[in-house]
């Protein structure tokens, strides 16, 4: 059961990424910066996230062992930052589907990479054909979505 209420949780804070991108979008309009917009996002997500932390209602964990992680457990904020301000260039170009389509399609192809190598800590999954195939009809899906 707590796997189908995991997938859900995400199912939806996936929901929030079009929004998130066309706020993104407008506060970088408002402030005639994407960059200054998206470090701005980053920064209340930053705040947000380190409430919730202070709050208990997740673990706390340790600041101190930060410096322990991997050299490479640093750049999630790089790419994060590079990944929001991509979204909002190609928003008014491209529209909010076919945005994250490409988005998902990247995120997939990425993903199936590290399962199929277990890099950088995920489980070893290897690719098969259902793999294949998912990443194949994902990107016909990210290329309709170009069509206006």
């Amino acid at each position: 059961m707590a796997r189908h209420l995991i997938f859900v949780f995400v199912l939806l804070a996936g929901a929030g990424i079009p929004v998130q991108v066309a706020s993104n979008h407008k506060l970088g309009e408002a402030i005639k910066s994407p960059v200054w917009g998206v470090s701005i996002s980053l920064l209340i997500g930053g705040l947000a996230a380190a409430l919730l932390a202070l709050s208990g209602l997740v673990h706390r964990g340790h600041l101190s062992g930060a410096s322990s992680g991997p050299w490479w457990a640093w750049v999630g904020g790089l790419l994060s930052a590079a990944v929001v301000i991509a979204s909002i260039i190609a928003l008014p170009i491209s529209g909010a589907g076919a945005v994250i389509a490409a988005t998902v399609f990247g995120q997939l192809v990425a993903a199936a990479i590290l399962d199929h190598f277990g890099w950088l800590g995920v489980p070893q999954i290897r690719i098969n054909w259902w793999r294949i195939c998912g990443v194949v009809l994902l990107f016909g899906g990210a290329l309709l979505m170009q069509k206006k």
